[in-house]
């Protein structure tokens, strides 16, 4: 086992994030785990676990963490901030060409930086094996949830950012009593999906087949899980095929009109591929038979899959209407004929003691084995380096032009 230490930066992207990639009872669990490998804490005010409680457990916590093998955050770093000649790994939003970020790959480059993306860390069937997604789908219902409840002066839930955690969070699910019978459509198989599912199971919401939340009415609040293949289908009306709609989405079209005059509240937690077709149009909203009053996109896709998402809220301020006649956003709950839009585009943030726990477990289990392993890097951190000392990696090549 090589000698390795490994520095927690302090979160310097604004608004400030609380989450920890190590929370620290993993810094110690890492540290016993594997012998040889070190880790400082940078200073914080901001984390939501205090400098105290890493020292409480004997870790290092200091101002400066510069001298540390590998610099390990959650948000992208501001590029004043970033050190030159170091290894850094954190979520940097750069390899779809994301606009907002491109100065700061241009840094890293310029830097002599090495950048390893957590989400670009797979195994070998292409699957990430570290995120938060699973956090935002239960945030992103709670939320949706809160939103539905509030539109129509049902109940007032405590939001989740104000919850200490997670089990605090789920004492305020008793006060949902009130939900007139209304049809919850949540979109996506995914980690985010999985987490909505999670909390409106945990709210005792019925579940339904796709067949019977289309055709039967019910007496009672109920919510269906909705597949890609349940709301598009081929242009060209060949039999459906997942890796085909993966790799060729322009050739689709939605069918998720068959939805639209049953549904009351939307959750979107699918992923979406900007050449994929649109769940529905501005046009369809404006129709007699649309339905959705409430949506928490949970995918945040700004002009994506969801066309009222026009921005992304944030925390303190979650929601935004879309007005149907003037097709222009208002302040939230403005006036009943609204659709009201939960889009906030960080959900992990509002638990983030819980989404760290969860993501330090995928970090000690399926990414330190192959960073601390004896000949260096291996193939799982390789796929993950977007550039090295200051190159653009092979993989990442495509992504010169942007950052000419």
């Amino acid at each position: 086992m090589r000698h390795l230490t490994i520095g927690l930066i302090r979160e310097g992207k604004v608004p400030p994030d609380k989450r920890v990639p190590l929370t620290p009872k993993k810094c110690a669990e890492a540290e016993a785990r594997f012998p040889g490998l070190k880790v400082v804490v940078q200073e914080s005010p901001i984390r939501c676990f205090s400098d105290q409680e890493y020292r409480d457990l004997g870790l290092e916590v200091r101002p400066d963490v510069s001298d540390c093998d590998i610099l390990m955050g959650v948000k992208e770093v501001p590029v004043a901030q970033l050190i030159p000649n170091k290894t850094y790994l954190f979520f940097s939003h750069t390899v779809k060409k994301q606009p907002a970020n491109r100065e700061l790959l241009r840094q890293v480059l310029a830097r002599n930086i090495t950048l390893i993306d957590y989400e670009m860390l797979t195994n070998e069937q292409g699957e990430r094996i570290v995120a938060f997604g699973r956090w935002a789908g239960i945030v992103g219902a709670y939320n949706g949830l809160l939103t539905y409840g509030r539109k129509h002066n049902l109940f007032q839930l405590k939001p989740a950012y104000q919850c200490v955690d997670m089990e605090d969070m789920q004492e305020e699910f008793f006060k949902v009593k009130r939900l007139p019978p209304i049809k919850i459509a949540v979109t996506g198989s995914g980690r985010v999906a999985q987490g909505a599912v999670e909390v409106l199971n945990m709210m005792r919401i019925r579940r339904v087949s796709v067949y019977d939340y289309l055709y039967l009415e019910f007496n009672e609040p109920v919510y269906t899980q909705l597949r890609s293949s349940d709301y598009n289908r081929r242009r060209d009306g060949r039999v459906w095929d997942t890796p085909d709609f993966h790799r060729n989405p322009h050739e689709y079209e939605s069918t998720f009109q068959n939805f639209l005059p049953v549904t009351h509240l939307l959750i979107a937690c699918a992923y979406w591929h900007p050449a994929a077709p649109r769940l529905f149009t501005e046009d369809d909203i404006c129709q007699p038979g649309f339905r959705i009053n409430t949506i928490a996109d949970v995918t945040c896709d700004v002009n994506g899959s969801i066309p009222t998402t026009k921005r992304a809220s944030s925390i303190q301020e979650p929601a935004f209407d879309y007005n149907c006649q003037t097709r222009e956003l208002e302040p939230a709950y403005s006036q009943p004929g609204n659709i009201t839009v939960m889009a906030v585009d960080n959900l992990p943030c509002e638990l983030p003691r819980n989404a760290s726990r969860d993501f330090g477990r995928q970090l000690i289990d399926n990414v330190l084995p192959h960073l601390v392993h004896e000949g260096g890097t291996d193939e799982v951190v390789e796929r993950a380096t977007i550039a090295r000392h200051g190159q653009l990696t092979e993989r990442y090549q495509y992504l010169a032009d942007y950052v000419k």
